[in-house]
């Protein structure tokens, strides 16, 4: 079995810092490689830490980047610095090398000539080239070399963005594809996608039409840059940047490369004409307005502030190629797109708008789909390769195919066709058999349509998975407004909110207490809750909270947050294992389920924390009186107890969220011995299953806690804490009155010394504080403004 210990990556630029960083997020030892300075003064050229200078700095520039490229800094500690002339040779010990140098092919050759000359017999060697095709590199190479070569493109960020493109050879033997297929899922939390050595693959093959097209209909449709950008955004499930912001995001000088690039290497593309340069990218690039990296492109931000205090953003007007103000838009449709919020159903109704919006969606996608049909099977076989990359690397909630899907077959056939254009054969030919969409569901599976086969195959890999969408044909285990109670398999049931943004109400209390007693009355080993979204949980419905507050209904509100606090004891003590899957935001009462169960299977990119400050409260579903009995857990006699309460009282205090599942353990958020990371979010509900079968057989319902506080003893020293939070400007007057409440709670009250209290003593304690600050005018203001723009106030 190939195994991964060591990886050489060559080249420290921002992709190859980047892959080296994500390398060592995983655990692997990592080589970083580049030149030696051509300006190195004679007195340096012996000097180990001048020769190293360019790659020093590219990781120190990775190590401060925003987002963080390390899951936690002190990871960069695997990741170790050279250069060519001087540590090549240092690459035979390593499994896995990897080249990022620039796209040149020439200085690419050279740098594998001398991989060849060091590499071990068997070691796997990759590029991450996005242009250069993948087979012109093995001239002049070994068979051993050969035979272990393909693509590995990441796309940047590497941590962050889940396409990872595999490229093979002709030379390259089938089990290096297999193993990074495999590889790039399992361990390095990619969606990987099989590609054909085509010029820029899948991904930016296809994103690179898509932009471009739609930069051709802005302006013959004569629309605004800013309209276009909601239009081709979150409205129809694309990232908030829109089309010309990912523009200046991705630099104009690197997408006009790329468009180039597919224009002059793809001769038999009927869509060349859409790989023009349009003439204002052409005065952007003239003029080295190359986006984000130069300060402008089609925006460009002022020093000049708004009523609210925000910069001032010019758009690039198209047509005088002059810098305005934005302008409130009359496009109706636009306005459709912000009072529809069933994301399907906008698209529909956006493909359907009869302005010029309208048109710009419904043109721009039938484009897409006549252009996506056409490169089957010229860069790859199948369907949902070019689905997966396209929401991978681009971001998209749906891909290509699956929007055809949504608009209907037919609907979009007849559409593109008016509009000139030209539907692949093989797409008619699976209509004229009777099918009438490119993917179904059949007994819970999802099937996609396989052109070459002419019939439906299921997706390889996704055999493992559980997505929960292949469950709603079958009848819930149960079900309300907020939640479904799904049967998973394997005696595992699986509860899954949907509530709007996941949040915890009445419902999804309701159906946590329900399924548990589910699963504990029936014949089943115990529960999953864990969801597909985006983000496990935004925490509390705090609009619950907010009326109950705003009209002094304390003792309904009392009995709602004793509702939640018994919810959260009932997952820790049920007589079943319950387990956590999470992605994305884990925050609050979402937090607080988490660190109650009996373990979490928790995806690698989850943000993690208890962060109920931000609307003027403390945590009240548990999450203080969880982190007293941790703190209690990390006490041991004979040591100073007060720096371990303090790290926690700190942690709640200053509402942190961990940047990533690793950091989460730093914040006790998680338990090395409970918790466990999964790199690939789509695996966390699968693997969560598997949890709770190995604990089923051998479980024995917890006995409650007794949990040590330090009263009096504990108080003073937080005190001094949240003190220290004001002196340095890290707290407002409220917030020392919410942390001196956190600090009661966490220290068992005004006891006179150390005591050991029941964690339901703790509960009514927490309760009792929260109760009180929801009675505080400040605490009101933070949660309207909370509830009004989404962001908290810190008054």
């Amino acid at each position: 079995m190939k195994r991964i210990r060591k990886a050489a990556v060559l080249g420290s630029g921002v992709m190859g810092a980047g892959i080296a960083c994500h390398l060592a997020n995983i655990g692997l030892e990592v080589l970083m490689l580049d030149i030696v300075p051509f300006d190195l003064k004679d007195e340096d050229k012996n000097n180990p830490a001048a020769r190293n200078r360019i790659v020093n700095q590219a990781l120190d520039n990775a190590l401060k980047s925003k987002p963080a490229a390390l899951f936690d800094k002190s990871f960069a500690s695997r990741v170790k610095t050279g250069n060519f002339d001087d540590d090549m040779s240092k690459i035979k010990d390593c499994d896995w090398i990897i080249e990022v140098v620039v796209e040149n092919l020439d200085i690419k050759k050279k740098v594998f000539d001398k991989v060849d000359q060091y590499r071990k017999a068997g070691s796997y060697v990759t590029s991450n080239t996005s242009g250069i095709p993948i087979h012109l590199m093995l001239e002049g190479r070994s068979e051993d070399f050969q035979q272990n070569f393909c693509g590995t493109h990441f796309f940047n960020p590497p941590r962050y963005l889940r396409l990872l493109e595999v490229i093979p050879t002709p030379k390259t033997k089938p089990e290096m594809v297999d193993f990074f297929m495999q590889y790039g899922d399992i361990h390095l939390g990619k969606q990987t996608v099989l590609c054909k050595d085509t010029p820029a693959f899948i991904g930016n093959r296809v994103g690179v039409y898509a932009m471009a097209k739609i930069y051709q209909l802005t302006t013959e449709l004569g629309l605004r840059i800013e309209d276009v950008d909601v239009l081709t955004g979150p409205s129809l499930g694309r990232p908030k940047t829109g089309t010309f912001r990912l523009g200046d995001l991705v630099g104009h000088d690197t997408a006009a490369n790329v468009i180039k690039g597919i224009k002059a290497n793809c001769p038999d593309d009927e869509q060349a004409s859409t790989f023009e340069i349009p003439k204002y990218q052409q005065f952007l690039l003239d003029n080295k307005f190359l986006g984000n990296k130069t300060g402008q492109g089609f925006y460009k931000k002022t020093a000049e502030k708004d009523d609210k205090g925000r910069p001032v953003i010019l758009a690039l007007n198209l047509s005088t190629l002059e810098y305005e103000p934005s302008a409130k838009s009359d496009l109706a449709s636009l306005k459709l797109s912000k009072n529809i919020d069933d994301l399907p159903k906008r698209i529909c109704a956006l493909y359907d708008a009869a302005d010029a919006g309208g048109q710009l969606v419904q043109k721009s996608l039938n484009g897409l789909f006549a252009y996506v049909s056409n490169r089957i099977p010229e860069i790859t076989d199948q369907v949902f390769s070019i689905d997966d990359a396209m929401k991978a690397g681009y971001g998209w909630e749906y891909g290509p195919f699956e929007y055809w899907d949504l608009i209907g077959l037919d609907k979009a056939i007849q559409s593109a066709e008016a509009q000139g254009e030209k539907i692949a054969d093989w797409v008619k030919e699976m209509r004229a058999a009777g099918h009438t969409s490119f993917y179904k569901r059949v007994a819970g599976q999802r099937l996609c349509y396989d052109p070459a086969e002419k019939a439906y195959v299921s997706i390889p890999g996704r055999e493992s998975l559980i997505v929960l969408d292949n469950y709603r044909d079958a009848a819930p285990v149960f079900k309300n407004n907020e939640v479904i109670l799904h049967d998973i398999g394997d005696g595992v049931l699986c509860l899954e909110f949907i509530s709007p943004h996941n949040s915890i109400g009445e419902g999804v209390l309701r159906g946590i207490n329900e399924a548990i007693q589910i699963a504990e009355d029936g014949d089943w080993f115990g529960l999953v809750i864990g969801n597909n979204g985006t983000n496990f949980s935004v925490g509390a419905n705090i609009f619950m909270i907010a009326q109950l507050a705003y009209q002094g209904e304390f003792e309904e509100l009392n009995m709602a947050v004793n509702i939640f606090q018994q919810t959260t004891m009932r997952a820790r003590y049920s007589s079943i294992p319950v387990v956590v899957a999470t992605q994305g935001y884990v925050f609050g009462g979402g937090c607080e389920l988490l660190m109650h169960a009996d373990a979490g299977m928790v995806s690698a990119e989850s943000y993690i924390g208890l962060v109920e400050v931000g609307i003027g409260v403390i945590p009240g579903g548990g999450g203080t009186k969880e982190f007293a009995v941790r703190a209690s857990d990390e006490f041991k006699e004979g040591e100073v107890l007060i720096p371990t309460l303090i790290e926690r009282f700190k942690a709640i205090a200053t509402a942190s969220v961990s940047t990533s599942a690793a950091e989460a353990f730093n914040y006790r958020y998680l338990l090395p011995q409970r918790d466990l990371i999964v790199m690939n979010k789509d695996r966390a509900i699968a693997e969560a299953k598997k949890k709770v079968l190995e604990l089923a057989p051998n479980y024995t319902q917890p006995l409650p806690k007794q949990v040590t506080v330090l009263g009096q003893t504990g108080l003073a020293a937080l005190y001094v804490a949240a003190n220290e939070l004001k002196l340095g400007r890290y707290a407002s007057e409220h917030d020392i009155k919410i942390a001196h409440k956190i600090a009661w709670v966490l220290c068992g009250g005004d006891l006179s010394g150390t005591q050991i209290v029941s964690e339901q003593y703790l509960l009514d304690l927490e309760r009792e504080a929260f109760l009180s600050l929801c009675g505080e005018q400040k605490t009101l203001e933070r949660i309207q403004h909370m509830l009004q723009t989404n962001k908290p106030l810190r008054n």
